[in-house]
Formats: structure tokens, sequence, C-alpha cells
């Protein structure tokens, strides 16, 4: 019975009992929300095999049971929204810093909550014989695609410590319970920079009778402020128009572009609109909106801006160009302001005078439209300048994923390769 129960006992005699480690921690949030440093605790468990051989390859567990710092009293965190990644110190017999990566799994977390973080996992290949101690190190939160930094500020005291000893190496961890461990993956690239999109015909022949006009897609490198920072990213855009009666029926679209969502997004929360710029015989600008999102995005979906309409109304008859202008995304009680850094014609019309029309500077023309490709012309000029006012609102934005991804310079990076029929 005994020699039964040692085997029995064996395999998870090789597994070094978790003990709980403690050290003081600084955790450094997001720059430019506003919010202090934080000094706390971070108390973890650190599972890893008891005893291994030279040339094994030993899974290891980093389990939180207290992070150093709270959920700020700003907003509520959804579930599955928050990742840790962080660093191992393994020294003694061998040295090495092990990367360790949790998944992005939360419960949701409430303004003032405890941080749940999930249990990070990593890797170590053990090169030399003897002792080998597994020190917790610094750590990242990523919550809502924002980087809160955390680092020991006391000597830590090892929480585990493997016998290696030398032989013939196993095919891996002594410990088959242990679910295999990710290999730690850097953060994802990001988002292609989309590429130029040929001009797209007129939808139908010139000429006074003509009524639909195709614009040119043009490329528009955008600067998003928000309150971690500047993003910047070039969108293709085409501004297309359709003639109703005096005025015009005005269609902005985003185009061949990817984002994935980071976070899932409920429905009816991000808002788009953007001001068409104004150019040659008129002047001012036109503004397009988009309606919210009619479903739920689940996280890692792409996420898709729908066609941004509006009406032109001319306030002077000529040749009046439309451009791109400033996108305005308003998203869970935030606001951000996406400004072009420089913007290109997409379209050109032969406009005519309307009553209580858009400001022009007159001119003449002969009253009918034509379609253009346009040129190159830059714009600039005549856009409101908008976002948000409320300081806690820009804080909140700072720390939302979804958001601060949208709002923070790729928002307009959605559309995979769509193209509408119309």
């Amino acid at each position: 019975m005994a020699g039964g129960s040692a085997v029995l006992l064996g395999p998870a005699a090789l597994q070094a009992q978790a003990a709980e480690v403690s050290y003081a921690t600084r955790c450094i949030p997001p720059a430019g929300i506003g919010l202090p440093d934080v000094n706390g605790t971070t108390k973890v468990e650190i599972t890893a095999p008891a005893a291994a051989k030279v040339g094994d390859t030993v899974d290891i567990v980093w389990k939180f049971t207290q992070a150093a710092s709270k959920n700020p009293d700003i907003i509520d965190l959804p579930a599955n929204s928050v990742q840790p990644s962080g660093t191992l110190k393994a020294a003694g017999a061998q040295t090495a810093s092990v990367e360790m990566r949790g998944p992005r799994e939360n419960p949701a977390i409430p303004k003032g909550g405890a941080m749940v973080l999930s249990s990070m996992k990593g890797t170590l290949k053990l090169t030399a014989a003897g002792q080998v101690t597994l020190t917790p190190d610094a750590y990242v939160v990523n919550a809502m695609s924002t980087d809160t930094k955390c680092a020991p500020t006391e000597p830590v005291q090892p929480a585990a410590t493997i016998t290696v000893t030398s032989g013939g190496s196993s095919s891996g961890s002594p410990d088959p319970s242990q679910s295999p461990s990710p290999s730690p993956s850097s953060s994802p690239p990001p988002s292609p920079s989309p590429s130029a999109t040929p001009s797209v015909s007129p939808s139908s022949s010139g000429g006074g009778g003509q009524t639909d006009f195709t614009g040119k897609v043009v490329d528009v490198p955008y600067t998003c402020a928000s309150p971690i920072g500047e993003k910047k990213a070039t969108s293709p855009v085409q501004i297309n128009a359709k003639r109703n009666g005096g005025s015009y029926d005005i269609t902005a679209q985003f185009k061949k572009s990817v984002m994935d969502s980071p976070i899932d997004i409920p429905a009816d929360s991000v808002k788009p609109s953007m001001q068409i710029v104004l150019g040659g015989a008129d002047q001012g600008s036109v503004k397009v909106t988009g309606p919210t999102n009619k479903e739920a995005v689940k996280s890692g979906a792409p996420i898709e801006i729908p066609d941004l309409t509006g009406t032109y109304k001319p306030g002077a008859t000529g040749t009046s160009t439309l451009a791109p202008g400033v996108l305005t995304i308003e998203a869970l009680g935030t606001t951000t302001t996406c400004t072009p850094d420089r913007s290109a014609v997409s379209l050109t019309l032969d406009t005519a005078e309307q009553a209580s029309g858009a400001s022009g500077g007159g001119g003449n023309g002969s009253g009918s439209s034509s379609s253009s490709s346009g040129g190159g012309t830059s714009t600039s000029g005549g856009l409101a300048e908008t976002g948000a006012g409320d300081h806690a609102a820009l804080k909140a934005l700072g720390l939302l994923a979804g958001t601060a991804v949208l709002l923070g310079g790729a928002v307009f990076t959605y559309l995979p390769g769509r193209r509408r029929t119309r």
C-alpha cells in the first residue's frame, strides 16, 4: 500500500507547491489622462515543476491573487477587455528573463473595483544543472488598448525553485496536467496602411442631364488627438454626389481598410460624422453623418464605418470642389477629432447658386453639373474644432479599449476591402 501511494504521489511531488509572494509596486497609468501614479502591493503565485532535467522546457504559470492598482473611478471595464503581460526572472544555475502573457479574459470590472487579471503563462528551457529560482518582476496591464506599467519598488523574493539535474532531456514539462503555454507573442502588428485605389468612372455620362457623380478615391493622412497622445493613419476616402433639384445628396465612403475590435462593443454606441470642405467657387463645409452600429461587434471582429451622408446646397455659381475634412467620432459618451494633415479634392462639380446655400465667393458657370476625378489640390481652413470638453470624459477615452483604438487615430481604417454598388 505504501509503495502504491508513492507511485501515485510521485508525479504530483514533482510539481512545486505554489507559494504566494507579495511586493510593493508602483503602477504608472497611461500618459495624458491626468491620473497619478499608484503605489500598491502585488501578490502572485508562481507554479513550476519542482524538479526537471537539463534540456527540458518547463511550463510556468503566474497567477495574480492581487494586482497593485484598482480600476479608476472613471468607467466600467467590460468583460474580456484586460490583458496582462510581464517578465519573470530566472536566477541561480542559469539566468534568463521569461516573457509571460495572459489571455484577454476578465469579468466586467466596475469603477473603483479590484483589477481582475488572468493568469500568465510562459516557458523556460533549462540549460544548466543546479537550483533555478523564479522571481516575478515588472508587468503591464493592457486595458482598452492603453497600458498601465507596474514595477517593483523593493527587492522581490523568489516564488519558486526548480531543481535541475543533468541527464537526458525529456519531451517537456514533467507535469502533464499543466496545459500547454502559448509562446508569448508580441503585440499585434499595426493595421497596414491602405493602398491607393484607382479612380472610379462616373456612374452615368456627363452633360446637363447627368444626375450621378462619382468622385476620385483619395488617400487622406489624418492626425487624431486623444488623451493618450496623437496617432496618425492614412485612409482612402471617396465622395460621391447625386443631383436632387438644385442641391446634391452627398455620400462619403471610407475604403480598403482593416481594423479588428480589441473588445466587445455594444450596439448603438459609435456615431461617426465628417465635415466635407468646399473649395473653388464655393466655400465653407458640408456635414455628413452615419448611423450608429446596428449590431454588437465581437472582440477580434472587423468594425465597419457606414456611409456618411448629407446634403450640399451650392452657395455659388461656378466650379466647386469637395474634399474630405475633419472626422469626428462620438462613442460611449466621448468625442474625438481627427484632422487631415492635408486633403485632396475627391469631387469637382459645376454648381449653380441656391438661396440659403453654402457661403460662396460667386463666379460664373453654366449651372450644369459635371463629374471630375479631381486633382491633388490641398485644402484647409473653415473647419470647426470639436472635441470633448468634459475632462472626465477625456480620461474615460484614454481608458477605453475599443474607443482608444477607434478614436486614437485608426477609426478611419475599418472597411475591409468593401465595394458598394450604387
